[in-house]
């Protein structure tokens, strides 16, 4: 088990440091390259996962945890994507408690200081992987490959691909899966330190680097390959086998004598081991996800979708060699590479088949080299490069079951560390044949590092706020249709709806089918009373689409506005049907029948707004002024104090309460209310008038005079407050005559 120095170690253009200076080298290499991301805001997924989450909130069950999937969706819901990650969801929680609400500076700076620690364990993690493990006589451990880790470190620590999962809240799932899993593995490694010999291990270690395992899981679904991981290591490292030997013996020579030495003694009960635990942890996954695995559509993965077997196996290899391309060179980076992105490979004429070729001509490169070489400590190296690049990167291959995403960033956070521990070999070996251009090495090799530097440092800084994350992902994926879609929404919540439009057209345009970019254009142009056009795209996405609630809900909204009363409640009504919990259709549903005087559906639909979602203020009031408004004056008092009680700062509420108490000649109670609404609300020029005519009603005059002036100042185009102040005016003149 006790592996020698590797002869190339000493090469690498790097300071030998100790073990406490490497590590702090490393974590503040990481912390300068995601520093300027510690104040950013929620962006992108958090506002699913962390911003309408309402597992975060400390009045929600911590038992709801357990029971949803990341974004908050009960995992036996069909909608459900199944991600369970309670543990994420848990930090996402101390984080909303420690803050006192979501301030996302305190979600950054974990997500900074997690990679800051992981950066550094990967010292630890790379010496084994390259040197051994090996101890002292005082049980201590030698690192055998000090510039070697150290410099595979710092690659990591500062790959620009890191960015997402560091910069973006949701790769808080990353990051604390990428601990545990070297929690796990070195866990593992700590089962051979009672010994030099494979027979002589800890199976409390081996249990709890499989708890360890269980623990990653909980985090991000990628955490069970860890276990391949540790396999591979007690194959290769603890019992020294020699794969390309093994085979030799067994395939070529046909003979099995020698084979039970190569074995060593614990092997296979140790794999037994890792074998048991993973299918125990893979069935009781299974069986958390309820109804199955989660349903995607072609626009997520549309390589899945393709008919031709043959199409399908080329497109996933033309991925991989996307996300082997990231690895290289990580300058052109996006946050979302579905619909368009990546236009898929229809024909084998197709020139971007090379890029697939040479992909596969590299690997096959890279483990006839790891596998044959007669080096030993080259073959170990590479050996597990190749096993640290592509066991964690198989749960997002689609070879056991179809993903959500087409490239996917953040999934190559750990698959970055195999890439990191190749290149780190290639420039130790370069130094080794080039000696005498050792320093032109060295100063390539400081570039590449304050190059990624540079780039992760710009990257964090697009992170900051979607407006720029957005906009960056225009020059590197303009076929994006989600790209000008989420560059559309950011201008139209930003209220530049004419700069929106433009973008949510070419959605639609490179899209023809992206339903949500015809929903918010619909909307755009309803704002813009651009009515028939707006009425013709949001019937083509509930055509295309029809359990699209929203689209019916909006398209319903324009009809009412076309007069179409007939059309607008069938939209309304199949709203209803496919989102049976929508308070704002009942409530729009509601104004449909008052504008045709069915007062009896109009308050139905407006109770069951407010049933649905008790503080739905505005379904509230319009059931407070159509009682009014119909002379139910009792009715509408009970209703505007029963809506008060649940929204007592609600100063519209207060205003048409106090309207009906006053046509009651209930002054006094009118009043208090008129005044608490003036409280929250001092510049509501209808308040004061409103409440000038109850003081000029209740005969005190000179307040009616003081609160028409308030109102004819904040408005003077108020409509009847100068004629009910000229009349006052006129009251008051004649009473002072009187007195005179």
């Amino acid at each position: 088990m006790v592996q020698s120095e590797p002869y190339w170690d000493h090469q690498v253009p790097l300071p030998k440091l100790g073990p406490l200076h490497s590590r702090l080298l490393v974590a503040l290499a990481a912390l300068v390259c995601f520093i300027n991301s510690y104040d950013g805001d929620f962006v992108f997924d958090d506002s699913e996962a962390v911003i309408n989450n309402k597992d975060l909130n400390p009045d929600t069950p911590l038992s709801n945890i357990w029971k949803n999937d990341f974004w908050g969706s009960n995992l036996s819901s069909n909608s459900s994507h199944k991600s369970y990650r309670p543990l994420t969801v848990l930090t996402f929680r101390l984080n909303y408690l420690l803050a006192g609400g979501l301030h996302p500076v305190g979600f950054h700076v974990l997500n900074i200081g997690l990679h800051c620690v992981i950066s550094a364990l990967m010292i630890d993690v790379f010496a084994i992987l390259i040197g051994g493990l090996a101890c002292d006589e005082k049980a201590k451990r030698i690192t055998h490959a000090p510039k070697a880790s150290l410099l595979a470190a710092l690659f990591f620590a500062v790959h620009p691909v890191h960015t997402e999962s560091v910069a973006g809240i949701v790769g808080r799932a990353d990051l604390l899966c990428a601990l545990f899993f070297q929690l796990s593995f070195l866990s593992y490694c700590e089962a051979f330190q009672g010994g030099d010999k494979g027979d002589k291990f800890s199976l409390s270690w081996i249990v709890f680097s499989i708890l360890l395992c269980a623990v990653a899981m909980l985090c991000k679904e990628q955490g069970i390959t860890v276990l391949g991981v540790n396999a591979a290591f007690d194959i290769i490292i603890i019992c020294n086998l020699d794969i390309c030997e093994l085979t030799h013996k067994l395939l070529v020579r046909g003979k099995a004598a020698g084979i039970g030495e190569l074995v060593k003694k614990g092997l296979l009960v140790r794999l037994a081991l890792l074998l048991f635990g993973g299918s125990l942890l893979l069935y009781s996954r299974w069986r958390i996800m309820g109804t199955g695995p989660p349903a995607f559509t072609e626009v997520d993965n549309p390589a899945s979708f393709a008919e031709n077997v043959f199409l399908r196996i080329v497109n996933y290899n033309y991925y991989y060699s996307l996300n082997a391309w990231l690895l290289l060179c990580p300058w052109w980076l996006c946050f979302d590479w579905s619909m368009g992105c990546v236009p898929l490979i229809k024909s084998a004429g197709d020139w971007r088949i090379v890029w697939l070729l040479l992909l596969w001509a590299c690997l096959i490169g890279l483990i006839r080299q790891a596998l044959c070489s007669p080096d030993s400590s080259k073959r170990r190296t590479l050996t597990f490069g190749l096993v640290l690049l592509v066991i964690p990167f198989l749960p997002a291959s689609n070879l056991f079951f179809r993903v959500g995403f087409v490239i996917a960033e953040r999934v190559l956070y750990l698959s970055t560390a195999g890439y990191c521990l190749i290149l780190a070999y290639a420039v130790a070996y370069c130094c080794c044949c080039l000696r005498r251009h050792k320093k032109l090495l060295q100063a390539a090799m400081l570039a590449l590092l304050g190059m990624n530097v540079v780039r992760c440092s710009l990257r964090s800084q697009q992170w900051r706020s979607e407006q720029s994350l957005f906009t960056s992902a225009l020059s590197v994926c303009p076929l994006n249709a989600k790209v000008h879609y989420n560059v559309g929404k950011n201008l139209a919540d930003r209220g530049n709806q004419s700069a929106a439009i433009k973008y949510y057209r070419e959605a639609v345009r490179l899209h023809p089918k992206y339903v949500h970019a015809m929903n918010n254009l619909g909307n755009i142009l309803k704002e813009r009373n651009e009515l028939q056009e707006a009425e013709e795209l949001l019937s083509t996405a509930v055509h295309i689409q029809p359990d699209f609630a929203a689209a019916w809900m909006n398209l319903g909204i324009v009809q009412n506005s076309l007069k179409k009363f007939e059309e607008a409640e069938q939209s309304y009504w199949n709203a209803i049907k496919f989102r049976k919990k929508y308070p704002d259709c009942y409530y729009n549903l509601g104004r449909l029948y008052a504008d045709l005087n069915r007062h009896v559906d109009a308050l139905n639909a407006w109770r069951n707004a407010t049933m649905l979602k008790p503080d739905h203020s505005l379904a509230w009031n319009n059931m407070v002024i159509l009682l009014d408004n119909t002379g139910n004056l009792a009715q509408a008092e009970l209703i505007g104090k029963e809506a008060l009680k649940i929204l007592p700062k609600d100063h519209t509420i207060m205003f048409s309460l106090a309207n009906v108490l006053g046509k009651q000649q209930k002054y006094k109670e009118s009043e208090g209310f008129f005044l608490n609404a003036l409280k929250i609300n001092p510049n509501a020029a209808s308040c004061h008038g409103n409440l000038a005519v109850l003081y000029h009603r209740w005969g005190k005059l000179d307040l009616a005079k003081k609160h028409y002036e308030l109102s004819l100042k904040l408005d003077p185009n108020a409509p009847g407050t100068n004629e009910n102040y000229n009349m006052l005016k006129r009251k008051l003149e004649q009473r002072q005559r009187t007195a005179g």
